[in-house]
């Protein structure tokens, strides 16, 4: 599984469309950006802290074929792209994205 950070309008657009295209910055860079399961957590606070509104998105990457590439960003990490757009039958599972008293956003159970 790897993970998309989206806002809730975003999604919902993207479900009414039958596709999701990617955020303004998927858009501007021309692959969707997602994280692995141990950089989620630090996408959120990087990209999108203090946000409220935004769902989790869990993609089934054997769906995604050798559109998927694994590319080196944040320090050398590997971090997962897609060079195509997103089947919404790739999501297995869209969870809330709350935040927390602390205002850090709060993490359902991730799967590897």
């Amino acid at each position: 599984m790897i993970y998309k950070i989206c806002p809730a309008a975003l999604w919902n657009e993207a479900v009414s469309m039958g596709v999701f295209r990617g955020a303004p910055v998927d858009l501007q860079d021309g692959f969707i950006h997602f994280s692995a399961s141990d950089q989620v957590a630090e996408t959120a606070a990087k990209h999108f802290a203090g946000q409220s509104d935004l769902l989790l998105l869990h993609i089934d990457t054997a769906t995604l074929g050798d559109r998927l590439k694994w590319e080196p960003s944040r320090g050398g990490a590997l971090f997962p792209h897609l060079y195509d757009t997103l089947a919404l039958d790739a999501v297995r599972k869209v969870d809330p994205l709350p935040l927390g008293p602390d205002g850090i956003h709060r993490f359902p159970p991730l799967s590897q």
